[in-house]
């Protein structure tokens, strides 16, 4: 089954807001910003404000489509499939910006939302979906 998700990147100089998951099967740490699974009826634009919502309770503004991507990957000894919309954005609460990690209201991930530089993601941690460092680049 392919799934469609929308993501958005939330800046702070040359930092992205990400969350941290873990693939017990591969013994492996992972990053992606914050977003979910686009629902029957919704944008994806629409699945960002719904999903930042519900993860953080903060709103968003200035929302900008910086591109999809057709993401292949296993995670948990499975094949799956994404087409991810990835878009930039800024929190209405500026101070957001202003902490060092921001706990999420639902669970399922390693951590809060974490700042981190780009530079920081590596084969310990990559970001994922792979391409979202092109479409910041081309932005």
């Amino acid at each position: 089954m392919i799934r469609v998700i929308a993501i958005c990147l939330f800046r702070r100089g040359e930092e992205i807001l990400v969350t941290e998951g873990f693939d017990t099967v591969n013994n492996q740490r992972y990053a992606r910003p914050l977003g979910g699974g686009v629902e029957v009826g919704e944008t994806s634009e629409q699945t960002i404000v719904r999903e930042i919502r519900e993860e953080l309770g903060a709103e968003v503004q200035d929302l900008k489509l910086l591109g999809v991507l057709e993401n292949l990957f296993e995670l948990e000894g499975r094949q799956q499939h994404e087409v991810v919309f990835v878009y930039d954005g800024q929190f209405a609460d500026k101070s957001l910006y202003e902490q060092t990690e921001i706990p999420l209201l639902d669970g399922g991930w390693r951590t809060g939302a974490i700042w981190r530089p780009f530079a920081w993601f590596d084969e310990q941690c990559p970001l994922v979906p792979v391409g979202i460092e092109s479409l910041v680049a081309e932005a």
